[in-house]
């Protein structure tokens, strides 16, 4: 076992580890043909994953970012990712401030082989307090913006209220 497998075995085992935690169901198993990524997928309201193919471990916390903002009134039937915009930025969000709760670097979520290229801007952007998608997260009950959190003498984002919608 190389130093890189123990260390991506390690922030695996954190993120999965975070991810019961949270309520999030995970199952090692095989994706399937079709699945948006060659590691994972989402069925039933649960990320399976492929153990042996995972290269990426971060795309773990983004999938389920996506489980975590979709209503809770259809979660355990979701079996598709939504494109909605608004729930992608959310599910960035989510994955970002999960990153930091876990105490991984968020670079790990956000790697040079995702993002379509934008993975530099998104680090660059939460790295200087410009979050996206906070009104969302805020909306679905999750997280507070300082304005908000100021008002309630609660910790604002990247803290996180609820894991869960």
């Amino acid at each position: 076992m190389t130093a890189t497998t123990a260390t991506t075995e390690t922030i695996t085992d954190r993120i999965l580890a975070f991810l019961e935690e949270v309520g999030i169901p995970v199952e090692a198993g095989a994706p399937g043909e079709g699945s948006l990524l060659p590691a994972m997928t989402v069925r039933h309201g649960k990320l399976i994953y492929d153990p042996e193919r995972l290269e990426w471990p971060g795309d773990l916390l983004h999938e389920a970012g996506h489980i975590a903002v979709t209503d809770p009134a259809v979660r355990t039937s979701l079996s598709e990712i939504s494109s909605n915009p608004a729930e992608e930025m959310s599910a960035i969000a989510w994955s970002y401030a999960a990153a930091l709760a876990i105490g991984i670097d968020p670079a790990i979520v956000f790697h040079q082989a995702g993002y379509r290229g934008g993975s530099d801007s998104l680090l660059e952007n939460f790295a200087a307090g410009r979050y996206l998608a906070v009104p969302m997260l805020q909306w679905y009950g999750m997280a507070f913006e300082d304005r908000t959190a100021i008002e309630r003498g609660a910790a604002p984002y990247p803290h996180m209220q609820r894991w869960l919608r």
